[in-house]
């Protein structure tokens, strides 16, 4: 794979042969749990910001100084908006990073030792990552990285997305009203965010079901994500494979997620991160080092876990964990740049192929993954991503980077399709978040799904102005309408079926729908228990802007802004 970028040439007509569009979605479940001094589940969070959005904000910053022109679409679902946004999370992260920073620093010490010798190099890679790391936090976006993406929106760096309000898996929910809440909330969420009304939105897991749009509709949205078999399985036949988005008979616009490009980086066979000298994500200081040792950087329970230095390579696919050799943050580097620029390169080919096979027509290349692969999954990603945008800045005639929005604005004229139900899980349907290991979650969700449109007919007739009563009981189905949003998170189900963290998966799940339970009884007594409503406010603090009103039989929603607004 060769490093050299090959210089431009334009065509005669000045058209580039195709259009690029980098599509990162981020998104985490809602975890927070304040009444635990630390918690586990907060380091996904955590590990997030060190690895992925830090260095990801701070890329794309440089690269629009340098007048590189940076250009792509990223969502950020309203759950890690609330995140990252929360006070209480913002402050343990501060406490999270100055103890990686401590640790990094014995590192570099330790390791300067012969008998650790061989690490020393990775040892002051972290030590300099984790110092950048707390200047950005810091120095540079004083802790507040929603307002810093909402200014690389603004300065024409990103397009910001939106997603369900909760990641909720759609073609699952079993009601119209539960599923036009999970797709208002989010609006609404963008807004607050972000001070404008969002263009388009990421279907979690990428999955489409008939009438899913027409409440995208309903809700001012433009645009939404799907699997490439949503449109190429579609009626009628795409006239451009997946390499052209299409329209909806009400007006939303599908495109469709290119294959190829999923292939190249996603494939654990195929893909970059499995290149023997990138790090080797699963084995981690916080396993290997004395116990002893580690103790001031563990929570206080002293268990082990995984703090995020890594000394160890890929090494090979049937390498087993013990036999893995050092990791060379230089010659890891040295891959990412040789696999952006045949990536980049891959794309100038696969785009002139297609024009050709579309007799002229300019075909649109939608690379979209999760976010949170860059940096933390695939360590060197993010700086994969740099010279990726890099390199298209370089070849820019040939081959130019675009939005979905900047597409739209330039081909208003699109080929209408029914698209055909798809997501972009396994088997490429609902399996992954449906099947013998997570079913039982179901007849609970939907039994919830219903009994809130029935409180919501109920009781909500706008927001309680003077009457205590009403106003306790207003907050009391504002609450219960978190409660479902946050059981309704497609992650609960996908680990589950994986297996990874599936205890704690369920027992999120069971409490969210046992305090919605918990809530609806209390507003059909007319007997609210204020310690305990405010117990779960404080816990469970996302979305303040919520009406409950979304959830009405017909969508009515008298009033808006929050139920005690």
């Amino acid at each position: 794979m060769s490093q050299t970028v090959n210089p431009p040439t334009p065509r005669a007509d000045g058209v580039p042969d195709g259009l690029f569009s980098l599509v990162l979605h981020a998104h985490l479940p809602f975890v927070r749990h304040p009444e635990h001094t630390e918690f586990l589940e907060e380091d996904w969070l955590f590990e997030a910001v060190t690895e992925v959005y830090l260095p990801l904000l701070d890329t794309l910053t440089r690269l629009r100084d340098e007048g590189r022109g940076p250009r792509l679409a990223i969502s950020i679902s309203p759950t890690l908006c609330e995140m990252l946004s929360d006070p209480l999370l913002r402050l343990r992260y501060t406490r999270h990073l100055d103890n990686l920073r401590a640790l990094a620093r014995k590192e570099v010490a330790r390791t300067a030792r012969s008998a650790a010798r061989q690490f020393h190099p990775a040892a002051l890679r972290y030590d300099e990552r984790l110092s950048e790391a707390a200047r950005l936090w810091d120095d540079v976006y004083s802790r507040n990285l929603v307002r810093a993406f909402a200014e690389l929106q603004t300065s024409g760096v990103i397009e910001i997305n939106t997603c369900a309000a909760t990641h909720g898996f759609l073609p699952l929910v079993s009601t119209e009203e539960a599923l036009r809440a999970q797709i208002k909330v989010a609006v609404d969420n963008y807004r607050r965010h972000f001070g404008r009304a969002p263009r388009g939105i990421w279907l979690p897991e990428c999955a489409y079901a008939a009438g899913v749009e027409t409440h995208l509709a309903e809700c001012g949205l433009e645009y939404f994500f799907a699997d490439s078999h949503a449109l190429l399985y579609g009626h009628p036949r795409p006239r451009y494979g997946a390499h052209a988005p299409v329209r909806l008979a009400n007006g939303i616009v599908a495109f469709a997620r290119d294959a190829e490009t999923g292939k190249q980086v996603w494939s654990s066979e195929a893909g970059y991160p499995g290149d023997p000298a990138y790090r080797e994500f699963y084995r981690d200081l916080g396993w290997d080092a004395a116990r002893d040792y580690l103790a001031p950087h563990l929570h206080s329970d002293g268990a082990r876990r995984s703090l995020g230095i890594k000394y160890h390579r890929v090494t090979g696919r049937d390498v087993p964990l013990s036999d893995k050799q050092p990791y060379d943050p230089s010659a890891a580097r040295a891959r990412a740049l040789a696999h952006a620029a045949h990536f980049v390169d891959e794309r100038v080919k696969q785009v002139v192929r297609l024009r050709e096979l579309f007799g002229g027509h300019t075909p649109l290349v939608v690379a979209a993954y999760d976010a949170e692969l860059f940096g933390h999954w695939w360590h060197e990603g993010i700086e994969f991503l740099e010279h990726v945008l890099r390199g298209l800045d370089a070849r820019r005639v040939e081959i130019e980077a675009v939005t979905p929005g900047d597409y739209l604005a330039a081909q208003p004229q699109l080929q209408t399709q029914r698209l055909s139900p798809s997501s972009w899980g396994e088997g490429g349907y609902n399996r992954v978040w449906l099947n013998e290991s997570n079913a039982w979650m179901y007849p609970r969700l939907h039994a919830a799904e219903s009994r809130m449109t029935a409180l919501a007919d109920r009781f909500n007739s706008g927001h309680a102005a003077g009457n205590p009563a009403d106003k306790t009981l207003a907050r009391a189905l504002e609450q219960a309408a978190r409660e479902l949003l946050l059981a309704q998170s497609s992650d609960w189900a996908f680990q589950i079926h994986h297996g990874t963290t599936a205890t704690y998966a369920a027992a999120r799940f069971r409490s969210h729908l046992e305090r919605f339970d918990s809530l609806a009884d209390a507003c059909e007594r007319g007997a609210v228990n204020l310690e305990y409503l405010a117990e779960i406010e404080g816990r469970d603090n996302l979305f303040p802007e919520l009406d409950p009103g979304v959830y009405r039989t017909g969508g009515v929603t008298p009033a808006s802004g929050g139920a005690d607004a």
